[in-house]
């Protein structure tokens, strides 16, 4: 998934600057490249390099930053090309969520609508579609990518050698990190919320069936926030891409419209409605309704795990035995409690990285100690739950080394693998792609040497 990366604004973007937007804007456009069939427009270039002002992070381009953008583009029409071969696809829900996001950003950072389209010199309406084009084609490019280094991997051999060869100066200074155990209690649901929660999709599933707008409902009643907006759908996705009770029932509807029957989920419970379905993917909607907790169970839960913790403080259970027949999170629980770090797949975290209530009782720990009991909130799954946190090992600040940080290492040669792949990639499909240029783009001190064919 693409990923937006949130900057500061270039507070150095000056009046005579925004004069210049206002000038290109006037621009009679032109094809200024051609990579395969695709041309590139001079318009496409003023538009990236407008949102690249947009995105400055405080410091100018140390080169050209227009020759810069236009090899982006150059770069980008090569990817498209194989995209195009590849048959490869984005989610256009997706590119929707980004641009919104985007959009957002631009608007916090600028003050308001108005001001942004003053300083794109374009409405509001372009500026989005414009938007649109570049996040779709950085989804694709970045998709194409992804499969032109798919099959890259390293050996344990391979590590030590590129360890041994990297000048000290070169290795990393990796800050403090942490490995986590947890042992989670979600309180128990209380029948009569659970009750109530059925009679109200079922109400829902009556009112559509009679012609009510499942889309309208989604948007007045989910409580799945990423979704509602868009009247709860979900876009292009693979079973894989969906917990599998929701996936079994929404990839068994067969008639577009249909609504699904009441499936529970560890999100709540929901009601789906097929919009397409294309080979081994499946676009639908989807109504999400949680149950509320009541005070009496999330006291229950904290008894419970007072308990635990009780068990684990007298060594009647170590840790990894109380996660493993007790702790309710399906993550964490079979690997004795041990959390994994969503960023990068390892059990390492650094302080930053560590949610905000296990932060906070982990304060103070030793390695091996075991925190109190503490009330938390999961945002992503909107799940209250008490837990139990160890702290299983610390890190000081230290040089990257073979003994505490073998992944990060092996994650480094395989990015090295893969930017050397890729080059190779660009060399060959510059020689093989007709590429031709405007003469007055000739002068860019271009990154990949091989746009110019003599």
């Amino acid at each position: 998934m693409f990923l937006w990366v949130k900057y500061s604004l270039w507070v150095g973007v000056t009046l005579l600057f925004c004069g210049n937007l206002h000038a290109q804007s006037n621009l009679i456009d032109e094809v200024v490249a051609v990579v395969g069939d695709n041309a590139i427009l001079l318009s496409d270039i003023e538009h990236q390099y407008e949102s690249e002002m947009m995105e400055a992070d405080g410091a100018s381009y140390a080169g050209d930053l227009k020759c810069h953008v236009f090899e982006q583009q150059l770069l980008n029409k090569l990817l498209l090309n194989q995209a195009q071969l590849d048959s490869v696809e984005v989610n256009e829900n997706e590119v929707v969520s980004q641009v919104d996001q985007r959009i957002n950003y631009f608007i916090n950072q600028i003050g308001d609508k108005d001001k942004l389209e003053e300083y794109f010199n374009k409405s509001m309406l372009q500026i989005k579609k414009d938007q649109m084009d570049m996040v779709r084609t950085q989804m694709l490019t970045q998709n194409v990518k992804r499969n032109i280094t798919k099959d890259v991997s390293v050996t344990p051999s391979e590590i030590r050698a590129y360890y041994r060869r990297l000048p000290v100066d070169s290795l990393p200074q990796i800050p403090t990190q942490f490995e986590l155990q947890q042992i989670v209690i979600y309180p128990k649901k209380d029948q009569k919320e659970i009750d109530r929660i059925k009679d109200q999709l079922r109400d829902f599933q009556k009112q559509i069936n009679e012609g009510r707008d499942f889309a309208t409902l989604a948007v007045l009643y989910s409580e799945d926030k990423g979704s509602a907006a868009r009247g709860g759908e979900l876009g292009w996705m693979p079973r894989s891409g969906l917990v599998p009770e929701f996936a079994s029932v929404a990839f068994n509807l067969q008639t577009p419209n249909k609504v699904s029957k009441i499936v529970e989920t560890e999100y709540g419970y929901h009601i789906i409605q097929l919009i397409e379905r294309k080979g081994d993917r499946i676009n639908c909607r989807h109504i999400l309704l949680k149950p509320k907790v009541s005070t009496e169970a999330l006291l229950a839960a904290k008894g419970t795990m007072d308990s635990i913790r009780g068990f684990i403080a007298d060594k009647t259970l170590s840790f990894e035995e109380a996660a493993l027949r007790f702790s309710m999170d399906k993550d964490s629980r079979s690997a004795g409690g041990l959390m994994i770090n969503p960023t990068d797949g390892t059990s390492k975290f650094e302080i930053a990285q560590i949610p905000v209530a296990i932060n906070l009782a982990i304060k103070g720990l030793n390695v091996g100690d075991v925190s109190p009991t503490f009330y938390m909130l999961d945002e992503r799954k909107g799940k209250e739950s008490y837990n139990i946190t160890k702290l299983k090992t610390k890190n000081e600040p230290h040089k990257a080394n073979m003994q505490y940080d073998y992944q990060l290492l092996k994650s480094m040669l395989v990015r090295k693998k893969e930017s050397e792949v890729f080059e190779n990639w660009i060399k060959t499909k510059q020689r093989e792609t007709y590429i031709t240029i405007d003469d007055k783009w000739i002068g860019c001190d271009f990154e990949y040497k091989g746009w110019i064919k003599h």
